[in-house]
């Protein structure tokens, strides 16, 4: 998909660094080769992450290309009263969450996961998105408050985790790895939990792969998703911290 921008270079827009996105209604429809493909170029910097994520854009490239800046449409996302808690993973959880040897943390390990993550492809995929280029502006960003590690301890050791971005209260999942089975999955059900606790708004998850449409993910209109993300990043930032009390978010019934 990703390298379809060569074949068509003229028909994209070309950004230099810190200038406005294009309008996401702009980006490449379905009859074009890279659905959702809005521009090029740009920089990687805070701020231009900030103002991405908060038009409803996120990055996404190979090696060897230049920044590719993403719009799709339908969008992926988790409503978190959504999320479909499968018999086993329940019952993973109900051992997790009793265990003294078991915890979720938020934050403690950011760049043990963005660096475990950039070793893991996603779904489809051959090869890594998470370049080093992403990798130094994500850790940016989390320096500036507005990304985050969800993560999985076992035995004092991270067995998995995921990491997101969150601006006021809206969350754009990012990527999540494991060491451990399940792991990864008990962080994502940690950050449904955190979510659910705080109100926060539904979680993006960009693109529909399977294993997100068995979760309860489902694709939304575009225009829907730009219109919660701007309800949501309007509202004021909750403190990532995760207590064991929030598991009851999940297995309370």
């Amino acid at each position: 998909m990703l390298q379809a921008f060569f074949f068509v270079p003229m028909q994209l827009p070309w950004l230099d660094p810190g200038e406005p996105f294009p309008p996401v209604s702009t980006a490449w429809d379905a009859v074009q080769p890279a659905p959702g493909l809005l521009a090029a170029g740009g920089a990687l910097d805070v701020e231009s992450l900030r103002r991405a994520y908060t038009a409803g854009i996120f990055p996404w490239f190979s090696e060897g290309q230049p920044i590719l800046w993403w719009s799709t449409d339908p969008r992926m996302v988790l409503h978190t009263g959504d999320f479909r808690l499968h018999r086993s993973l329940r019952k993973t959880l109900v051992r997790f969450a009793s265990s003294p040897h078991c915890e979720v943390r938020m934050d403690t390990a950011f760049d043990d996961v963005i660096g475990a993550c950039s070793a893991s492809p996603r779904e489809g995929q051959a090869g890594t998105w998470i370049l080093p280029a992403m990798v130094r502006a994500y850790s940016d960003l989390h320096r500036a408050g507005f990304a985050h590690s969800v993560e999985t301890w076992i035995d004092g050791q991270l067995a998995g985790g995921l990491y997101c971005v969150a601006i006021g209260q809206a969350v754009f999942g990012e990527s999540m790895f494991t060491r451990v089975p399940d792991a990864s999955k008990i962080a994502l059900a940690a950050l449904v939990a955190f979510c659910r606790a705080h109100g926060l708004g539904p979680i993006d998850c960009q693109q529909n792969t399977r294993h997100l449409a068995s979760l309860g993910a489902r694709e939304v209109p575009r225009d829907e998703f730009v219109r919660q993300v701007a309800y949501n990043v309007a509202k004021p930032p909750v403190a990532w911290r995760f207590e064991r009390s929030l598991w009851a978010q999940l297995l309370a019934d």
